[in-house]
């Protein structure tokens, strides 16, 4: 798994879902009992360039997870994110709205004139209807939000 080493057993892949991200991460993240493994780090999203999150997040192949403060501000030495379009509602397999999902770009330079690269930021944050639940069973309040950052193939089709 990357360069990090969190003492997992041989063989282990973090290839989660988005539904997996939010429930059994980001939900439990905002819970006040430990959760195990705690694999993904808290970072803090604005001094990193997405070439710079090796060693500070945790990796899995060509994607890098961590969790940070979410912020209005998503500029970094080289450049800044800039939203890819509308929050996409993350259900539960239940069919419940469980989270949101909203993709970046990140462009060299300075906004907006920068340059387009084939970096992606997906940021997961839970549903307002998880906000309610989170608040009414004693979960620990935080506006912390879980980030996946990947380089996009050529090939890919735009997000």
């Amino acid at each position: 798994m990357g360069d990090n080493n969190f003492n997992l057993p041989p063989g282990f892949r973090f290839n989660p879902s988005d539904e997996e991200l939010v429930v059994h991460f980001l939900h439990r993240k905002a819970s006040p009992l430990p959760y195990h493994p705690d694999i993904i780090p808290d970072l803090d999203l604005r001094p990193y360039d997405p070439w710079e999150l090796d060693g500070k997040a945790m990796r899995e192949g060509n994607k890098w997870y961590y969790y940070s403060r979410r912020t209005q501000t998503r500029i970094t030495g080289s450049g800044y994110w800039q939203s890819l379009g509308v929050d996409e509602p993350i259900y539960s397999s239940a069919a419940q709205k469980v989270g949101m999902k909203k993709c970046y770009a990140f462009y060299m330079g300075e906004s907006p004139q920068g340059v387009k690269t084939n970096w992606i930021m997906q940021e997961f944050g839970l549903s307002d209807s998880s906000s309610s639940r989170r608040r009414s069973s004693k979960m620990v309040s935080t506006n912390k939000t879980l980030y996946n950052i990947y380089i996009k193939e050529e090939k890919e089709a735009d997000i």
